[in-house]
């Protein structure tokens, strides 16, 4: 029952866990700030372009439609059931994580951090906030049904702990500048 429900959530996040990562291997391009600063600090910085917000979507709406195509026999395999991903609901969870991130860029901006400083608790849950709100309020019925407040405390202790692992991994591959 835990291994299913841990799974449920991981599943249902997944379309929000890749768009910034994917966002990152696509990045480059023009900033969506345009350059523009506010109180002497970059509004986003560099690091949050069109191209990657764009891409970062797409790879989460694909990925999504990919889950849907797996998700009978995942299920079968895991003995419970998978989501599958509505087309609005896939579009919100992975717009809703690329939104989450560049909220918590303008928040660093303002809070005086750099591209890639560090912010304990923002870091690791503005896309899931994001996501999720994004979701709720685009397809309420599909979130209400998906995400339970069990899947939800799933995902609020599982994604910290995923995002730290993860960075870690790629900062000592050598892929990320900082292991945060």
């Amino acid at each position: 029952m835990i291994g299913t429900l841990v799974a449920t959530a991981f599943w249902a996040m997944l379309p929000a866990y890749v768009p910034n990562n994917a966002a990152v291997l696509a990045g480059g391009g023009r900033p969506i700030d345009g350059g523009r600063e506010w109180h002497g600090a970059r509004l986003l910085g560099d690091g949050k372009t069109w191209r990657g917000t764009a891409v970062g979507t797409l790879v989460g709406v694909l990925l999504a439609l990919g889950l849907n195509a797996l998700a009978d026999p995942a299920s079968a395999a895991l003995g419970g059931d998978l989501p599958t991903f509505a087309l609005p609901a896939a579009f919100a969870l992975a717009f809703g994580a690329m939104c989450g991130d560049i909220g918590a860029s303008f928040l660093k901006r303002r809070s005086g951090r750099e591209r890639g400083a560090a912010f304990p608790g923002l870091d690791q849950l503005d896309f899931v906030v994001g996501a999720l709100g994004l979701a709720f309020l685009v397809d309420t019925d599909w979130a209400l049904a998906v995400f339970t407040p069990r899947v939800l405390a799933v995902v609020l202790v599982m994604t910290p702990l995923l995002h730290v692992v993860t960075n870690v991994g790629a900062y000592l591959l050598g892929v990320k500048n900082e292991p945060w």
